[in-house]
């Protein structure tokens, strides 16, 4: 990508806070598009080539676990930061479980989230259960 900022993809169908985790991604200097549905990225998603994605487990349609197999079934191995209000044990355990490289419960502090993703994106390991 050269000296441009990286793309974060934001997958969420809740529009306040899908508004909002992209306003705090853009203000720490990285480009952010932002997709209502797993549909919706894997339909476009490709062509933009996301640095990671922050993936909501609850969407209508395809939930971001079926997204997450989709994409492991593509080959197309992009780093994935769950974001979602599903905190239960066995919601963090399966997103790992698939590879997960971060998991955030709702409601999180900023910094948290900034700092998965600098981790993600310089290539740390974080599936010790941030």
């Amino acid at each position: 990508m050269g000296d441009s900022p990286s793309l974060i993809a934001v997958i969420d169908d809740y529009e306040p806070g899908c508004d909002a985790v992209s306003s705090l991604v853009r203000s720490a200097g990285y480009r952010c598009v932002t997709f209502r549905s797993a549909e919706a990225f894997l339909k476009d998603g490709r062509e933009k080539d996301p640095g990671c994605i922050l993936l909501d487990i609850r969407i209508p349609g395809m939930d971001g676990f079926d997204l997450h197999r989709a994409l492991i079934r593509m080959n197309w191995e992009i780093p994935i930061i769950y974001v979602t209000a599903s905190s239960e044990t066995h919601y963090r355990e399966q997103a790992f479980r698939l590879g997960a490289a971060a998991f955030l419960p709702k409601p999180f502090h900023d910094e948290d989230l900034l700092n998965a993703i600098r981790n993600v994106l310089n290539g740390f390991d974080q599936t010790s259960g941030q």
